[in-house]
């Protein structure tokens, strides 16, 4: 559990690092491939860079230790973090309403750390890993369809798609056993978290650029959590402490809907 916030701080860290970064780089203008070349230059968005490596491998140890609906919950509490750094670094006013959100997702992620059991030992059904790959095979598609539907449902559509990408990504975690080099390059839960994770980045990137930022990151939340929470209980044998079922119930519930409450800090907002 101390894994999975350890990467929600870097996500939520470097997407405010970033995001200062990248409106430096645009002072100068020029099309998008000189702003990343400007903003790459900068060591806010290297180190930006390195707290997403950084919080991808403290992610795979978190999923190989606990169940999916923890680490789920604690990677959606990253918006959280990106509220309280975005507060200090770039001056933004949060509400009482927003700082109540974040002691809510706190307070949730606390009752949710207590109940957590253990990661869950059944394998799954055979078919589950080409299951994850036909879904991440049909979020890049998502991506395609959902870029020319209106604009008020387009955002929500692309954000949905890149939560569930990034779904797959946790599942997929957790359907790799064998790691010698062999077995990866046969292993189709291997692709599907490959598929899936870039499939995730190029629908979060359409859903930001194209819509409205809280709607994308609400869908986000909800396709990154709630469906591989499910696949953990129902087919990988997650399970709570014994007699912590409902709070482990309310704690998921409680954090989740704090994220959602902070669903405009998905990418950092402009200073005050």
């Amino acid at each position: 559990m101390v894994c999975a916030l350890g990467a929600a701080v870097c996500f939520g860290t470097a997407t405010v690092l970033q995001a200062m970064a990248a409106r430096a780089a645009s002072g100068g203008g020029g099309g998008d491939a000189v702003l990343l070349l400007r903003a790459l230059r900068q060591w806010r968005y290297g180190a930006g860079l390195g707290l997403d490596g950084l919080g991808f491998l403290f992610q795979i140890a978190a999923l190989r230790s606990v169940p999916i609906y923890a680490v789920a919950a604690a990677l959606a509490s990253s918006i959280a973090v990106t509220a309280v750094v975005a507060a200090r670094l770039l001056r933004v006013r949060l509400s009482r309403t927003e700082w109540a959100a974040v002691g809510v997702v706190c307070a949730g992620l606390a009752v949710l750390g207590l109940a957590a059991g253990t990661e869950g030992e059944a394998a799954g059904p055979g078919p589950l890993p080409w299951v994850m790959l036909g879904v991440a095979g049909a979020v890049l598609g998502l991506g395609t369809v959902g870029g020319r539907l209106p604009e008020r449902g387009r955002a929500l559509v692309l954000g949905l798609g890149a939560g569930c990408g990034f779904g797959v990504v946790e599942v997929a975690v957790r359907l790799i056993d064998d790691l010698s080099p062999g077995a990866l390059l046969t292993d189709p839960a291997v692709y599907a978290l490959l598929l899936g994770g870039g499939a995730a980045f190029l629908l979060l990137t359409s859903a930001l650029q194209r819509g409205s930022v809280t709607t994308a990151t609400a869908g986000i939340v909800i396709g990154e959590t709630i469906g591989p929470a499910a696949v953990g209980v129902a087919w990988l044998g997650d399970r709570t402490r014994e007699g912590w079922a409902w709070p482990a119930v309310l704690g998921f519930t409680v954090a989740v809907a704090g994220a959602l409450a902070l669903a405009r800090f998905g990418e950092a907002p402009e200073p005050a």
